[in-house]
């Protein structure tokens, strides 16, 4: 047979591939002849039509599991037409009817061969494996007895296509293994990445008895640098330069890629600069290795002696060093690398133009990377994604949108950067809708398992509080890294299901996921959400763990998480470790302080923080404004004031509120007027203020004129806006109008009434003296359990005297809360009216047995910035002798006007004159003494309370505002009372 004789020929790997040709008969190889389509059959035209011939092309076919099984469709047709197998030329032999003129085959022509290496190279430059092993079965049926460049364009093409086990037999079979087929062998590894496998190809190479050329060398390190292999590299160093191929260009750019992908920039920059001759690619290697580790002004340097040493510069040179300027944000030289792109004619190339458009963004130049975008003829989507970045991270949402439909317009098709971009150019532009349009591209083209993506994706629902869609990208995900977590976290803290942060973080680290800051700022703003304290100090023990206990950032969520939870002390350890305390760290401190009722220090806070040289923002202000507005500190909050109006801070809508806040609590209802009207815009909050505050300061007609001018404005009004209208409809007596109110509440507003709201229905009742009403309303809304209730009832008995009334409410209260000592002064007061002093001295009695104790009263001044405090017959105070004589002073005015004390307020058992003296001395009085001492004559004077004023004192303020011609303001625990020429706001009704 001839496919013996070509066999016998061959070494015996050849005769294995050939092995199924063998087992052919002459019956099956006519049988195939009438299945093949004529385009196969004209494959074999060049051989005889015998059995071999027909067995021969069964090599294609015979091994069903192989790539070789072209199965002989149109399209491998096609293309081994195209890659030249039928030669073009006349057929070795014809076909007329049924006979065939067979013509003499030429074995091992030159031509033949040089035609088969050069189609095998084609096929291993275009990865077309089936193609070239349609070549090698050609080869094979042919006969064809390859030569030394043959044999290597066979292994190049197996291993460039990937066969690594057909390369490495083709290679076995060579009758004559030399350098170059070793080399072709590894390169093709390096070629798909395979570098620990090349490495072992090339010790194999040297423990067959090969030498190594440059070339082999050269490949040997660049497989070094694919796995980072330092040793093995140092190795082939020191082979190359004992062989003396250290000066080869390709060696040595080699050596500088392997030294500078392992971080050994010294040594790359020793043998850069240690060759003879340096070429573009070592130089670029260098550079290369600079860009990426960040080193932008070492890239500048090395550029600088490249252009130097008149080195011609090519793209890929350029694009790196625009690279080096983007990272160090180096404009100018950006701008100076950019005229040389022009120079060398890149301008309009799209490699170049994609890293100019990244350097113009990186040095926030938006405009100049998109004029350089629209000089590229064609922008491909690198192009389109690099613009789409830049223009969303300098915050041009709208445009980036637009440009994203003009890319998707020209038929250009989306990837996982411009995707990425694009959703985060709507989660900024607040556009759900959009957002949800883009995640339907990303199904689309198959992009929603990429994980840069569904983290984008995940943070945008976030944002817009879906937690749950964004729950559901996250588990649909095949893998999950820290910024998978971290964007699943980041908006598990101001929803509904804010228990999931913890939740998340717990999962998070049974995964084995490391926290990083982020994790850590968002698990401790979800502990603030709950108010969970303990969780938070777990989570603070995983930072000190983590040694970030010192980062600003997370320092500053701790302090919040701290400071919203009550943990004031915590809060400030962790505020006194912070190396940079900056204004948002100031402002966090603040508003804890004020949150918790430590209006002073809150203050005192804001003090040092301007000695510290910060700046307060619109945030801050506010917070020191709620500060000053609990403890009435005006004149720091009319300091506050010119700092916001200097900083231009008087348009926020939170810092005029909280101004309008503060004048109002602190006495000066005109000035908190004057502040309302000059807003930019009123919400709810501010229109609350100014009902509240006039209802509270006696002015009940303005409060419900300011509510139904509120109604006209359109702004919603919700439960403190009621509690404000219910308060003035009790003060001016208007029961009918009240109930009105009240209905609305569900009715008209849907607004569900709270125990407040009820409080106050009762309270328009009582202070009408409509107590049966009263008792039918508690009956019929079944409000008997609520203490405040009864307070509310015992308030309006003894304002009318009803004492019956009065003892149940009392009754009520001291089996609700029995150690509230006002309950036993309101009833004593009730009893102690009536004469009924044998009473008074039994609840005197019975709150001494049940330890209750009378809060001791306390007012207080603003002088000259500085808040003096005082107790009843208070001596502590530096300029006490001086108010005491004022105070006699003032008495014998008064004596002489017809003033006769209300002894019966003092509930002491004690003579008339002791308890005359001890009204004399009550804490009102003497912060009253002391500001008329040192205060202008003609300033309003504002004391502050923290217990009702009691009626004497009540009567004296009148009294003293007429003879001394002063207006005096006193707010105590239920409202403001301003005294002018004899008379108070409140109508004698408190």
């Amino acid at each position: 047979m001839d496919c013996d004789r070509i066999a016998l020929g061959m070494s015996p790997g050849f005769r294995g591939l050939l092995l199924p040709i063998c087992q052919r008969t002459t019956t099956s190889s006519v049988q195939l002849h009438y299945k093949i389509s004529p385009s196969v059959r004209s494959l074999l035209l060049s051989v005889r039509f015998k059995s071999c011939s027909c067995t021969a092309l069964n090599v294609i076919d015979s091994n069903p599991n192989s790539d070789l099984v072209l199965k002989h469709t149109q399209n491998s047709e096609i293309r081994l037409h195209q890659l030249g197998l039928n030669n073009g030329n006349v057929p070795d032999q014809e076909i007329v009817g049924d006979n065939v003129k067979a013509r003499p085959l030429v074995w091992n022509s030159k031509k033949s061969l040089i035609r088969y290496s050069g189609m095998l190279r084609t096929c291993a430059s275009q990865g077309s494996l089936n193609e070239g092993k349609a070549v090698h079965g050609q080869v094979i049926k042919n006969g064809i007895r390859p030569d030394s460049h043959l044999w290597v364009s066979l292994v190049n093409v197996y291993s460039k296509c990937g066969d690594s086990v057909y390369a490495r037999q083709v290679l076995g079979e060579m009758p004559e293994r030399d350098v170059v087929s070793w080399t072709t062998l590894i390169h093709g590894f390096v070629a798909r990445g395979s570098g620990v496998d090349a490495i072992n190809l090339f010790c194999e190479m040297k423990k067959d008895g090969t030498t190594a050329n440059d070339f082999s060398l050269a490949t040997g390190l660049k497989a070094s640098s694919l796995c980072l292999d330092l040793g093995f590299g140092k190795q082939l160093h020191a082979e190359a330069v004992k062989a003396g191929f250290f000066s080869d260009g390709f060696v040595g750019s080699a050596l500088v890629d392997l030294y500078a992908k392992c971080g050994e920039m010294e040594l790359a920059h020793r043998v850069l600069f240690c060759m003879p001759e340096q070429n573009v690619v070592s130089w670029n290697a260098l550079l290369n290795a600079y860009a990426q580790d960040g080193d932008g002004n070492q890239v500048l340097k090395l550029f600088c002696k490249m252009t130097g040493s008149e080195m011609r510069l090519n793209k890929y040179t350029l694009s790196t060093v625009l690279k080096g300027c983007a990272n160090v944000e180096n404009l100018r030289a950006g701008r100076v690398v950019h005229s040389l792109v022009i120079k060398v004619g890149c301008e309009v190339d799209e490699f170049l133009g994609c890293s100019l458009v990244d350097m113009y963004s990186k040095c926030r130049m938006a405009i100049d990377a998109v004029n350089v975008f629209r000089r590229i003829k064609v922008p491909d989507v690198v192009a389109w994604s690099a613009i789409i970045t830049c223009l969303d991270q300098q915050g041009q949402y709208k445009e980036v949108a637009q440009l994203f439909r003009s890319m998707i317009n020209t038929g250009i098709s989306p990837n996982q950067f411009s995707l990425s971009s694009i959703i985060s150019a709507a989660t900024d532009l607040g556009d759900l809708h959009f957002g949800e349009s883009i995640h339907a591209f990303i199904w689309k083209y198959g992009y929603e398992s990429d994980l840069p993506v569904s983290n984008a994706l995940i943070t945008m629902y976030m944002k817009f509080g879906c937690v749950r869609n964004g729950t559901q990208v996250f588990e649909a995900m095949t893998e999950h890294d820290l910024i998978s977590w971290n964007a699943l976290l980041s908006g598990a803290h101001n929803h509904e299901m804010c228990d999931l942060g913890p939740r998340v973080f717990h999962q998070m680290l049974i995964e084995g996921c490391k926290p990083n800051m982020y994790t850590f700022i968002s698990i401790l703003r979800s502990c603030s959400s709950l108010l969970d304290a303990d969780l938070g100090k777990q989570v603070h023990a995983h930072i000190v763990k983590t040694s970030l206990q010192d980062n600003d950032f997370v320092g500053t969520a701790l302090i919040d998480m701290y400071a919203k939870s009550s943990f004031l002390d915590d809060a400030v350890i962790a505020f006194s470790r912070l190396s940079n305390r900056d204004i948002f760290t100031w402002t966090v401190i603040i508003s804890g302080y004020v949150q918790t009722d430590q209006a002073e220090k809150a203050v005192a806070c804001f003090s040092q923080m301007q000695h510290e040289g910060v700046k307060p923002n619109e945030f801050t202000l506010a917070g020191c404004l709620s500060a000053c507005s609990r403890i009435a500190m005006l004149e720091n909050g009319r300091q506050l004031h010119s700092m916001a109006i200097k900083a231009g801070h008087l348009g926020d809508l939170f810092v005029g509120s909280a101004l309008v806040d503060m004048y109002a609590k602190c006495g000066c209802i005109a000035d908190a007027e004057g502040t309302f009207e000059g807003l930019a815009s009123r919400d709810t909050v501010s229109w609350n203020i100014m009902i509240c505050g006039n209802s509270r300061y006696g002015q009940g007609e303005k409060a419900l004129e300011a509510f139904t001018k509120m109604l006209d404005e359109g702004a919603v009004p919700d439960e403190i806006t009621f509690i404000g209208v219910l308060s003035a409809c009790s003060h001016l007596g208007l029961v009918e109008e009240g109930k009105k109110h009240f209905d609305s509440l569900s009715k008209v507003f849907q607004i569900t009434p709270t125990i407040e709201h009820y409080a106050c229905m009762v309270d328009i009742l009582g202070s009408a003296g409509k107590f049966d009403e009263v008792e039918s309303f508690i009956e019929r809304m079944k409000l008997t359990p609520y203490a405040i209730i009864w307070e509310t009832i015992l308030g309006a008995c003894k304002k009318h005297g009803n004492v019956d009334f009065g003892e149940i409410a009392a009754g009520k209260l001291f089996e609700l809360i029995p150690e509230m000592d006002s309950t036993y002064i309101l009833l004593s007061n009730i009893y102690a009216n009536k004469g009924r002093w044998d009473d008074v001295r039994k609840i005197r009695t019975l709150m001494s047995s049940q330890g209750v104790k009378k809060e001791p009263g306390c007012s207080w001044v603003e002088v000259d910035g500085q808040v003096h405090t005082f107790v009843s017959h208070d001596r502590s105070h530096p300029r006490i002798k001086e108010i005491h004589l004022k105070l006699e002073e003032l008495g014998e005015k008064l004596t002489s006007g017809g003033y006769t004390p209300e002894t019966e307020n003092v509930l002491h058992d004690i003579i008339e004159r002791e308890k005359k003296e001890h009204l004399q001395y009550h804490s009102e009085r003497l912060a009253l003494a002391y500001a008329l001492l040192s205060t202008d004559p003609v300033k309003t004077i504002r004391i502050f309370k923290n217990l009702r004023i009691c009626g004497d004192c009540h009567d004296v303020m009148k009294l003293i505002s007429h003879v001394t011609n002063r207006e005096i303001i006193v707010r105590d625990i239920k409202r403001f009372h301003h005294f002018k020429n004899g008379t108070c706001s409140c109508q004698d009704f408190w």
